[in-house]
């Protein structure tokens, strides 16, 4: 079993990403802009009828799947392996403050876009990739076969696991633009061939 298509959907704007702060894996909820993006995400992708919803489990993740899933009839299932970059001590700072703190080496690193570690206990964006690229490829092997399944996730988790599942060299996820919130990449399997390949990418519902 194989599903025909992913759809990857970032969630919603929290005030965190209002104020351009780190989020990573802290556990916010949508802002008001955000309830309103979910909604109009909801409306434009029940339009697919999709056969399953899978989620992060943060807030901000299942709060965005919640109205797709009561359009379709479906149950949300979470998987914590979709969660964003874990940012350890830059949790809450503006980029600014965090370089104010960064060693300047690493400063000037992460600058140039070296896939350097979010901090002395964050995670760097080669192992985010692999895990939530690993997932990525697991909810479309599970999945029913010509299928459209909607993956809730993050942004930076969804750039740099849609390149793992599409097998781009993991530093392309750095030349593909940021997502908006509630933007979606649609990844499709390829009728011939054993591999996925993007047919949309950073898509948004029209307001209403």
């Amino acid at each position: 079993m194989t599903a025909a298509q992913l759809v990857v959907l970032r969630h919603g704007r929290t005030a965190w990403n209002a104020s351009g702060r780190f989020q990573g894996q802290a556990d916010l909820p949508l802002d008001e802009t955000g309830v309103a993006q979910a909604g109009r995400a909801a409306a434009a992708l029940a339009e697919l009828a999709p056969s399953a919803i899978v989620s992060s489990d943060l807030t901000r993740a299942r709060q965005t799947a919640a109205p797709l899933a009561q359009r379709c009839g479906l149950a949300v299932s979470t998987d914590p392996r979709l969660r964003e970059i874990h940012v350890g001590s830059w949790e809450g700072l503006t980029i600014e403050e965090a370089l104010s703190v960064m060693d300047p080496d690493l400063a000037r690193r992460y600058l140039a876009g070296e896939d350097v570690r979010r901090s002395a206990t964050g995670e760097t964006v080669a192992e985010v990739g692999n895990r939530a690229g690993a997932a990525l490829d697991e909810i479309g092997l599970d999945a029913a076969a010509g299928s459209t399944v909607v993956v809730v996730m993050h942004g930076l988790a969804a750039r740099a696991g849609v390149c793992r599942l599409v097998r781009f060299p993991l530093q392309t996820w750095h030349r593909l633009g940021g997502l908006h919130n509630c933007g979606w990449i649609g990844v499709e399997r390829h009728h011939r061939g054993d591999y996925w390949r993007i047919t949309d990418y950073n898509v948004t519902a029209p307001r209403t």
